[in-house]
């Protein structure tokens, strides 16, 4: 099973803010999604990791490990900041976190939570903070609030693509 990298996607900004809405709702489906993944996963699959990769545990630990980042990035757009806070790119904290000793329910549970947390954070920025544009450190492109929402939703789609991979091999 071989995972697309995500440093090596690209992307293009410019978004209007029209479509914030719908990135909302993307984002606000994620948490849902994956529950209804993993609900048919063997327990003993869940803390698996196939050829190296994160297991499904992982992917949803990860995901709540970068919800901290996100909503620092637009604390960053808030203040005004020329260069947004940049990505640990070694996942330090996710490969330290040992996500597969938890119990999925806490980590979804989690997930959701600091989604919830982000999505609302996002909603309440005022019309300053929505328009900023800063630099994205890794991609060396600007961005405003609403491109960010669909940075995260593309990460989220990377990550449900391959816990839906590991819960379909898992289950065949």
């Amino acid at each position: 099973m071989h995972d697309v990298n995500w440093v090596d996607k690209t992307f293009e900004f410019g978004l209007s803010l029209e479509e914030l809405s719908p990135l909302l709702e993307r984002l606000r489906a994620v948490p849902s999604v994956i529950e209804r993944l993993v609900a048919g996963a063997p327990a003993e699959h869940l803390a698996q990791r196939v050829d190296g990769a994160w297991s499904i545990q992982e992917h949803v630990g990860h995901l709540t490990d970068l919800e901290e980042l996100h909503e620092g990035r637009l604390v960053d757009f808030e203040g005004g900041l020329e260069v947004l806070r940049a990505a640990d790119m070694t996942n330090r904290k996710t490969e330290e976190a040992h996500h597969n000793d938890a119990n999925l329910d806490d980590l979804l549970a989690s997930f959701r939570a600091v989604r919830t947390q982000f999505l609302s954070h996002l909603e309440s920025m005022g019309e300053a903070a929505m328009t900023r544009s800063a630099l994205h450190p890794r991609l060396q492109k600007q961005m405003r609030p609403v491109d960010l929402a669909y940075f995260v939703a593309e990460h989220d789609d990377h990550h449900v693509a391959a816990i839906a991979r590991l819960c379909s091999s898992a289950t065949s």
